[in-house]
């Protein structure tokens, strides 16, 4: 077994593709995530203007030179538009662990497929290719909405870290822990190809919602 060691690269399926994050995607990001609703429950400040998402990708950057993390743009194969962004953290070499976090879609992308094969292209890679031992996810015990969607991803709810994070507005927010492990992946993998194979999938899920973040 090689060494585990994510690094960029891009991953491909049928309704997303997702792409190192990189100063080209600036403006796509902007137009997706200019709605500051998306942001309510978050530690990142909303990318609402141009400065902010300098801000957004200089701090990615930054994190990515260090072996920290892995940021991705979530882009639509149908537009090419930038609908969101993603990314690997909190990477545990020696033990083969990582998680996936800081992901966000424009309200439009949300209700779709779009965040199932995103999560299903990333953790493809990350126990076929890199042979991960554990992919975590975590996101505020307040937003059910993201907690629904992990649990429909077949990831397990592991535990609540109470009073672990300070979110934008202040507030001290508890984070729910979820983990998809080796042993995991096959049913895990199993599901989410008979969600993604599944017609009518994406128009029937898309209702007027709350926008949402998610896992983060």
């Amino acid at each position: 077994m090689g060494a585990f060691e994510p690094r960029a690269v891009t991953l491909g399926g049928r309704v997303v593709r997702l792409e190192p994050l990189s100063a080209a995607h600036a403006d796509g990001l902007l137009a997706a995530g200019h709605h500051e609703a998306l942001w309510r429950v978050t530690v990142q400040p909303p990318l609402v203007s141009a400065d902010a998402v300098s801000r957004y990708l200089a701090q990615a950057a930054e994190q990515a030179a260090r072996g920290n993390e892995v940021p991705f743009a979530i882009v639509s194969c149908e537009t090419n538009a930038v609908i969101g962004s993603t990314r690997w953290m909190d990477i545990a070499r020696p033990h083969r662990r990582v998680e996936i976090g800081g992901t966000w879609l424009a309200p439009t992308a949300q209700r779709t497929l779009a965040n199932t094969e995103a999560k299903y292209l990333q953790l493809l890679h990350l126990f076929e290719v890199l042979a991960a031992v554990r992919v975590q996810f975590k996101t505020d015990l307040r937003n059910t909405q993201s907690q629904r969607a992990l649990e429909k991803l077949g990831a397990i709810r592991e535990g609540v870290l109470r009073r672990h994070m300070v979110v934008r507005d202040g507030f001290v927010r508890d984070s729910v822990y979820y983990g998809i492990t080796d042993a995991d992946w096959p049913s895990v993998k199993e599901r989410l190809q008979e969600r993604l194979s599944a017609t009518g999938d994406t128009q029937q899920q898309r209702q007027p919602q709350q926008p949402e973040h998610g896992d983060h």
